[in-house]
């Protein structure tokens, strides 16, 4: 009976000295960022939190902040940003130790510290968040009853006028894939790895389970509010929802309109909607928001939406070729709509 070795494989070796590499690389990156926008700022604002310091617009979200309370923000006041860089640099001489060494109990060791301060630091962030958020001066210019004004961890929070959009930078997602690269050497080293790839049913399920996470993770179109809701462009409330349409930014921000007409000119006047997701009801349908290029229209007139758009979408050609005949109405694409 041969005894296990304890050495690690060549693979995980190079794994190791690339995960020290992208650790040493993260700390000239910024590591993480919180994006605001507002329709006072279309290009939105930008808080970029790098292993030693503060970037971005921190002077403007200083002066906004000041208005509702909130501390200012200032890097000597965070003890995070004299510890951090050290924390990486420790990680980075682990990592290097680990694939010299090429034993797999220090390879062990090394995961299980880097998953424990993962944890710590974003338990740290929050706290950090928490408590900005949360302890507001009393004297301030703008008091809203009741209202927090902390960040989310990770994705996205409306916070009174502005969205906020939180999640790691570059810096964040090479300091990730370090400890992807340290996982993907433990699971190597434990046999996982193999058992895996010979496993191809398992391999299969397991892409399906995580196509299915990635699609229910993906931002959809939100249910019009009727009568409550209020258009992000005329203002008007939104009192007829076959013509309510929702537009989606990259970041997961939602904008709500009750007409066609006012998402194209909120789209044309915000240079930064390039990438956004532009969803419309379905007139037969009320509030079936579906994608905007998935649909047939029709404009006229006689169609009588709330603004003077004049477009109302179907969800099939039958049903738009039926309305073309009845109103008196024109076809219309979604890209002569959009142009």
């Amino acid at each position: 009976m041969t005894t296990p070795s304890k050495k690690i494989r060549p693979l995980s070796r190079v794994l190791l000295f690339l995960s020290a590499a992208l650790l040493v690389v993260s700390l000239f990156l910024p590591i993480w960022r919180i994006d605001l926008d507002a329709p006072q700022y279309p290009e939105g604002l930008n808080l970029m939190i790098y292993a030693d310091k503060l970037g971005g617009n921190v002077e403007i979200i200083n002066g906004l902040n000041h208005y509702i309370g909130m501390k200012t923000l200032h890097t000597e006041d965070f003890i995070e940003f004299t510890v951090l860089p050290y924390c990486i640099l420790f990680f980075a001489a682990f990592s290097l130790l680990a694939a010299i060494v090429g034993r797999k109990r220090v390879l062990y060791t090394l995961l299980s510290l880097f998953v424990l301060f993962g944890i710590v630091a974003m338990v740290d962030f929050w706290r950090w968040e928490y408590n900005y958020g949360h302890n507001l001066d009393p004297n301030a210019a703008i008091i809203v009853p009741g209202m927090a004004y902390q960040p989310p961890l990770i994705g996205f929070k409306q916070l009174l006028n502005f969205g906020a959009y939180s999640i790691p930078d570059n810096g964040g997602w090479l300091f990730i894939l370090s400890g992807v690269c340290m996982l993907l050497a433990t699971l190597l080293e434990t046999g996982v790895l193999n058992r895996f790839a010979k496993n191809k049913n398992l391999a299969l399920s397991s892409i399906v389970v995580l196509s299915f996470a990635t699609s229910c993770s993906s931002s959809g179109p939100e249910p019009i509010a009727l009568n409550k809701d209020n258009c992000d462009y005329c203002k008007m409330t939104i009192s007829n929802v076959r013509f309510a349409t929702e537009l989606i930014t990259s970041k997961g921000r939602v904008y709500k309109f009750d007409d066609v007409s006012c998402m194209i000119n909120y789209k044309k006047e915000n240079s930064n909607m390039a990438s956004a997701k532009f969803y419309i009801s379905d007139y037969l349908e009320p509030n079936a928001l579906l994608k905007a290029d998935s649909l047939f229209y029709v404009s006229g007139e006689a169609v009588g939406s709330p603004m003077g758009g004049d477009i109302a979408a179907f969800s099939n050609s039958d049903s738009a070729q039926a309305f073309l005949v009845r109103l008196s109405a024109q076809p219309l694409s979604w890209a002569q709509i959009s142009e």
